[in-house]
């Protein structure tokens, strides 16, 4: 073999040992990483309910575990700079997700009135022979704040009497709800309502009338409610 021959072989030889050397063996993305970053997106749900904040912890979890993961196998997994991402994502709308409905259930409630919910006017066991518990007749002209839907009856705009229940369940796929789990709310002027699937939250005077109110279409009910507050 000549000299110009022995050359060659060597810088071949040379540039295969530079190859290995640069040789990065192949890293799979840490699937709790990208899942993470998932259930990060779908956080943005939490500003919107107060339930939804829970969504966000998921995704601190995962983003934890996937930074965890990596760490236990770094010639295996790579996307460590995605878990960052997610963890940060995750914590910034469990956080601002948290105050911001703390804050909206601090001062959502109108000056003078009282935050009541539909559990305080269901019948109580103490009192089997009233049609409404003892806690509603205290109730009875008091000024009162409380959330709800609007029952499905056909009006879309301009309303302004409803009435108003506990949860969509009922009336949507088990016909009508249940006597106490019904306020017939009349808003005063100027306020009006236009029918939709979202919470919606009244204040005003309530009434409680234990002969059962006639109602068209549903019967009577037992609570009535002069609404100033409307949102």
């Amino acid at each position: 073999m000549n000299s110009a021959s022995c050359a060659e072989m060597d810088t071949f030889v040379e540039n295969e040992d530079q190859d290995w050397d640069d040789y990065q063996p192949y890293r799979a993305v840490c699937r709790a990483s990208i899942g993470s970053f998932v259930i990060g997106v779908f956080g943005l749900l939490a500003l919107a309910a107060p339930l939804m904040v829970i969504v966000p912890l998921f995704g601190l979890f995962w983003g934890w575990r996937a930074l965890a993961t990596i760490r236990r196998y770094p010639d295996e997994l790579t996307g460590r700079g995605l878990a960052w991402t997610a963890v940060a994502l995750n914590g910034l709308l469990f956080v601002g997700g948290s105050t911001f409905h703390a804050v909206v259930y601090a001062t959502e409630v109108p000056e003078g009135a009282q935050r009541i919910s539909f559990r305080e006017l269901q019948p109580a066991r103490d009192a089997p022979d009233l049609p409404v518990p003892p806690r509603a007749l205290e109730l009875d002209g008091e000024h009162v704040f409380i959330k709800g839907y609007l029952y499905p009856d056909g009006q879309q705009n301009n309303i302004r009497q409803f009435i108003l229940i506990p949860d969509l369940g009922t009336c949507c796929f088990g016909g009508q709800p249940a006597l106490t789990d019904m306020i017939q709310v009349t808003l005063q002027e100027p306020l009006r309502a236009r029918f939709s699937l979202r919470r919606r939250s009244v204040a005003g005077i309530l009434r409680v009338d234990t002969e059962l109110r006639p109602v068209s279409g549903l019967g009577g009910v037992y609570y009535q409610l002069d609404a100033d507050h409307y949102r």
